[in-house]
């Protein structure tokens, strides 16, 4: 087999609650594992520079000094006119010239769709770009977009997004013929709004697309589907709600093994089963939501990730890249749309 190509990632070294620390060892993490890799931080030098040092990345990584950061409280319009100068606005003009191949950031998710969909535009046929990610199931793991780029949603919106999925599971994941599923209120035929009714009608009568099927939010986890498409205001709240029944369980679980002493001896009894439980439901392994659609590759990564978070958000980008995913979306689109 050929050795993989060198691929330069471009790291918002700003962007996210723990930055840049969490950021510089969550790049340390993925070049642990990931071959032929390099980074080009975008930051603060003076901050970036020991932390790279401490970590020996300075021998496949560049720094580019940036005066200005993007915040949670910016509005996107405003970090678009008035940021251009910033970490993140730099990282992603950065993939747009082609110096580098994908940009990672933790930092603002209105302001990084807006940016990066303004000097990357999206890929011809494509309308809008779309928010992705993985989700454990009880069968394995199932791409959902989109989680909140689209809040309105039309039935070529929804085409769209079905094809990026597809995609997505063939190209890195390896499914030869992912299912599609539609969220819907029901899985019945008349059920749902006039888009949905209208998205599925246009989904069953694609060829290159193994349709499903409407599904509910009970069959997301059980893995019926491979991919499931929807607009991004009920993907969004779908999202948050398994996050935060994520944070719920877990909190569930702390208390309970800190009741008392037989709990707390119980817990150091079942530490193997419950790490084993916690790699297949920890939000940090999922972490690295893909921006779809655009003519480059973008990934966001959760802001309050830690390093072990941020290092998967690289190699979603690692992954995407080296599959070669947009030059596939480019190609298939032309097939649906031919």
């Amino acid at each position: 087999m050929n050795n993989p190509r060198e691929i330069i990632i471009a790291i918002d070294a700003m962007g996210g609650d723990q930055a840049p620390s969490a950021v510089i060892n969550g790049a340390f993490l993925a070049s642990k594992k990931i071959p032929k890799i390099k980074f080009i931080f975008f930051g603060n030098k003076m901050k970036i520079t020991p932390l790279l040092k401490g970590k020996n990345l300075l021998n496949i990584s560049e720094i580019i000094h940036t005066n200005q950061i993007i915040t949670n409280d910016v509005k996107p319009t405003e970090a678009l006119r008035k940021f251009r100068k910033s970490s993140m606005f730099q990282a992603i003009d950065s993939v747009k010239s082609g110096v580098s191949n994908a940009i990672v950031s933790g930092g603002n998710t209105g302001a990084l769709m807006v940016i990066s969909t303004v000097l990357m535009k999206t890929i011809s046929g494509i309308n809008r770009p779309a928010i992705a990610t993985m989700f454990p199931t009880k069968k394995s793991e199932t791409l959902m977009l989109d989680l909140g780029a689209n809040i309105d949603c039309d039935e070529k919106n929804i085409l769209d997004f079905a094809i990026m999925g597809k995609i997505f599971s063939k190209a890195v994941l390896g499914i030869k013929k992912p299912k599609i599923g539609l969220l819907n209120v029901g899985s019945e035929i008349l059920k749902g709004s006039e888009i949905v009714q209208l998205a599925a009608k246009r989904l069953s009568k694609e060829k290159n697309i193994n349709f499903y099927g409407f599904i509910e939010g009970n069959d997301v986890p059980m893995g019926i589907v491979d991919v499931v498409v929807t607009d991004g205001f009920t993907g969004n709240i779908a999202l948050k709600i398994a996050e935060g029944t994520s944070e719920l369980y877990t909190s569930y679980l702390k208390k309970t093994f800190n009741n008392n002493l037989y709990s707390k001896f119980a817990f150091i009894i079942s530490l193997p089963v419950i790490r084993s439980f916690w790699n297949k439901v920890n939000p940090g392994k999922y972490n690295g939501a893909m921006f779809l659609g655009l003519n480059g590759i973008v990934v966001k990564s959760h802001g309050r990730s830690d390093a072990d978070g941020f290092s998967n958000a690289i190699s979603v980008a690692y992954d995407l890249c080296i599959n070669n995913f947009n030059e596939k979306i480019i190609c298939d689109i032309k097939k649906v749309f031919k």
